[in-house]
């Protein structure tokens, strides 16, 4: 079972190298950084690091109780004082928030001064987690939310491949009207996640599965030119 869910599920290539890059900065100004994970009920892929590692003082929270949690609470109003945390961390759960953009401000509450956040959120996938999906972002749009944080790294953490394969899962699970008939594609398909690291970024980006953002708390947010400057896509020379 483990293996077919590795098959399915791989450790997320992007997302570890990510996770390193925000501890080697944590570790380089902070002997013991204080990490809040936001949506933290389960260990989100790629992010065991932050649980594992005694010298980080890791605070978790999610709407629901679980043995990773310390507190149980809505992250469109976190009951915690401002700039307490070094870093926060909120991975698949902006995409099922009522205001995106409300919990982006906590974020930014929350943060000391210069503090990291890092975001992962779908782009093209089909809706998850049923009526508790509301959201989805292009890479520009999800920078566009993240404006008042500079820009730190950015881009996709799923592709093409993997946005393809998600899709012949949801049309086999339609069109057979079986939730396990789009599974067993998506096990015999799986290969297509591959394919990611064959395409360019800048056409992953017009076509990604999801997208991540890593960016540092400002005290001015980003201008509407310098949104639209960001855009990385295989679209940025065309003439429309």
């Amino acid at each position: 079972m483990k293996a077919i869910k590795w098959l399915v599920s791989p450790s997320d290539r992007v997302t570890r190298e990510n996770v390193a890059l925000i501890l080697a900065r944590l570790f380089n100004e902070h002997e013991k950084p204080r990490v809040l994970i936001i949506g933290g009920g389960t260990i989100g892929q790629g992010m065991t690091p932050f649980y594992e590692d005694q010298n980080i003082e890791l605070v978790s929270f999610d709407i629901y109780a679980s043995k990773h949690v310390q507190f149980i609470a809505d992250a469109h109003s976190v009951p915690l004082e401002d700039n307490c945390f070094d870093a926060v961390i909120v991975q698949a759960v902006l995409e099922h928030v009522l205001d995106p953009k409300g919990v982006v401000d906590e974020v930014h509450r929350l943060l000391k001064p210069d503090g990291l956040v890092y975001a992962e959120t779908p782009f093209l996938q089909h809706v998850h987690e049923g009526a508790y999906d509301f959201t989805r972002f292009t890479e520009s749009g999800h920078r566009l939310l993240f404006k008042q944080f500079g820009l730190v790294k950015s881009g996709v953490n799923s592709g093409a491949g993997t946005q393809l394969l998600w899709a012949f899962e949801g049309f086999f699970r339609g069109l057979f009207r079986s939730r396990l008939v789009g599974k067993v594609v998506k096990l015999c398909l799986c290969w297509l996640m591959l394919l990611d690291r064959l395409i360019p970024e800048s056409y992953n980006i017009d076509a990604a599965n999801g997208v991540f953002f890593l960016g540092s708390k400002a005290n001015a947010a980003v201008g509407d030119e310098e949104i639209i400057t960001h855009y990385k896509g295989a679209q940025k020379h065309a003439k429309f």
